[in-house]
């Protein structure tokens, strides 16, 4: 699984765990839906770093509490 995948599935995760559709993390966040829509699907490759703060933000935590998981712990070093 590389990065961009364990982030969505966080983001999932996450918004399961909170009883939110992740167009509702959208509006929460101030990140468009066509943007969050098209990383979600996989459409978008990488949704940037300044909108995951945005979308960590929306979800009410902090950089640390959503990676701090075995999935981010155990991604393999990604080289392009």
């Amino acid at each position: 699984m590389g990065i961009s995948d364990a982030v969505r599935k966080r983001i999932v995760e996450l918004c399961g765990n909170k009883g939110i559709t992740v167009n509702k993390l959208s509006y929460f966040s101030g990140v468009s839906r066509k943007t969050v829509g098209s990383f979600m699907t996989g459409a978008t490759k990488s949704i940037g770093i300044e909108n995951l703060k945005k979308l960590i933000d929306g979800l009410d935590m902090s950089i640390t509490e959503f990676f701090d998981t075995e999935v981010f712990r155990n991604l393999e070093q990604e080289i392009v």
